[in-house]
């Protein structure tokens, strides 16, 4: 890997979004392909803090500035990205479903995500099962990510997996459920696809999927 790309992935890892935006743009004047600047200098270093999530030696605020400084490089990056058509591994929607206002769990899995090279749209909080199934037909994505923090809203992921089988779209769209309150039981019982404990594990579930 060349010493730019080095240097991207460590400024990327240490959160420094500045100077992984001007670094991400250095390497394009030298003339590195952007999916190498992508792979290699990006995704690789978004994969490195995913895993030290997973094992308890980074927390939530470290994820929260890498993925700050991967967004920067990105902005700098996906013009490029786009004209060569370099395509992302996969669509996903994602948000908080209906009555429920919390988004920090959905927002690091968004990152988590996003970091593994998957496109996601961020549909916010509280978001209406009809509101999930319009998105992931508008931007005909493979993955719709549902996230709970309540007992009392968890009912409604049960209705955005009754309105992707309505819909007829059950094979073609995983529906994916996590937050607190949620259990491997609780998805079973649904008829979900997949229950994750954390975002670094949705983050490969999802890979999984897009993969198969």
């Amino acid at each position: 890997m060349s010493q730019i790309l080095v240097e991207i992935n460590e400024n990327l890892q240490a959160g420094k979004a500045k100077a992984v935006a001007d670094l991400v743009a250095k390497a394009l004047e030298d003339g590195i392909a952007p999916k190498d600047i992508l792979e290699e200098g990006m995704l690789s270093a978004m994969s490195v803090i995913g895993d030290k999530f997973m094992v308890n030696e980074i927390y939530v605020p470290e994820v929260l500035i890498a993925a700050r400084a991967m967004n920067r490089g990105m902005e700098v990056l996906k013009p490029k990205l786009i004209a060569e058509g370099v395509q992302a591994k996969g669509v996903g929607v994602i948000g908080t479903v209906k009555g429920d206002l919390h988004d920090i769990g959905k927002n690091l899995v968004k990152m988590m995500m996003e970091g593994k090279g998957i496109e996601m749209h961020d549909l916010g909080v509280d978001v209406s099962p009809e509101q999930f199934l319009a998105a992931a037909k508008e931007h005909n994505a493979s993955i719709i990510c549902l996230s709970a923090l309540l007992t009392t809203t968890m009912g409604e992921m049960k209705n955005v997996v009754d309105a992707v089988k309505a819909e007829g779209l059950e094979g073609k769209v995983k529906v994916m459920i996590g937050g607190a309150p949620v259990t491997q039981a609780y998805c079973d019982q649904i008829g979900a696809d997949c229950y994750t404990a954390d975002a670094a594990s949705a983050a490969n579930a999802a890979i999984s999927f897009l993969s198969a």
